[in-house]
């Protein structure tokens, strides 16, 4: 398997030339374009890696899969999705147009920064530190790795110039779906999306879901349902604009960031973590969506 997984990601590495690293959040443009890695754990704990699969870079909206856990264990399925959707928005993921003009008035999907942010704003505790520090101490448990901290300066990128992340807060504030404190949602978000991690960070991510949400010890943290609830808006939502067409190449559930990373799911059998910050028009990595369609390809992945 090592010696497979390190021939895709030299095959694959030359697809980094095309992309562009994020630089609307600060730090982010800082990211070496043509770096690549993946770190692979099945479920019977055997761990195989390649290429740059020790950088570390922000997970981003990878965290939006472990904020949904999080909610609908504090609140309640139903609560949850009584304040966002479950549909894909065929939209960019950052865009506030399907807010005021559909129906709805709801964000379509938790996958979306505004569906994250009302997600966000559902997680309980006493205050906006508490609240996230309940969130970190469960992206933890969940990943198994009890190093994982915020990177602050991100943190400080994001909240400085995330304009139009607050316009979409007030304005999910105004149609009554957030309720609390929309600074303290959003700072939590933001945070969120700063926390920082390797490839093997989002493999074990992917791990938890395909063990559907039981730890290697055997501790199950969620039900089978939430797992599956993830997983399917993952398929359906979790590669932005560009999820269908994912979907159809590489046929995993899978959730990408803009720092680079895409965590994937193989239901059953194994956790997939990918890191290559060059980014396709999309927002999705360039060079680990290629890698993860030659994986799938090889080993007959696709759950189609």
């Amino acid at each position: 398997m090592e010696e497979l997984l390190k021939e895709l990601v030299e095959n694959n590495r030359k697809y980094a030339a095309n992309g562009k690293v994020a630089n609307y959040i600060p730090e982010l443009d800082k990211a070496d374009k043509n770096a690549l890695g993946i770190f692979v754990t099945t479920l019977d704990g055997q761990e195989y890696c390649a290429g740059d699969y020790n950088t570390k870079f922000t997970i981003q909206s990878i965290s939006k899969i472990i904020s949904l856990m999080l909610a609908i264990l504090d609140n309640g399925e139903e609560y949850v999705f009584s304040k966002v959707g479950m549909e894909p928005s065929g939209d960019p993921f950052n865009s506030i147009r399907k807010l005021e003009t559909s129906s709805r008035k709801k964000p379509y999907n938790p996958m979306i920064n505004a569906g994250a942010i009302a997600v966000a704003s559902m997680i309980k505790g006493k205050n906006e530190r508490d609240r996230f520090s309940r969130l970190l101490d469960f992206t933890k448990m969940i990943t198994e790795d009890n190093n994982l901290d915020v990177n602050y300066k991100i943190y400080c990128g994001e909240a400085e110039t995330g304009f139009r992340n607050f316009s979409m807060a007030y304005f999910l504030k105004g149609e009554g779906i957030i309720e609390g404190n929309v600074e303290e949602a959003l700072s939590v978000y933001f945070k969120q999306c700063s926390i920082e991690g390797t490839a093997q960070t989002i493999s074990k991510l992917a791990k938890f879901l395909a063990n559907d949400g039981v730890l290697s010890n055997g501790e199950r943290i969620i039900t089978t349902r939430m797992a599956k609830i993830v997983k399917t808006l993952m398929v359906t939502c979790g590669m932005y604009d560009n999820s269908g067409e994912f979907a159809v190449k590489v046929g995993i559930p899978s959730k990408s960031g803009v720092g680079g990373g895409i965590c994937s799911v193989v239901p059953g059998k194994m956790g997939i973590g990918v890191y290559g910050p060059a980014l396709d028009i999309k927002g999705n990595s360039l060079a680990g969506g290629h890698l993860l369609a030659e994986l799938s390809e090889k080993l007959s992945l696709n759950i189609f």
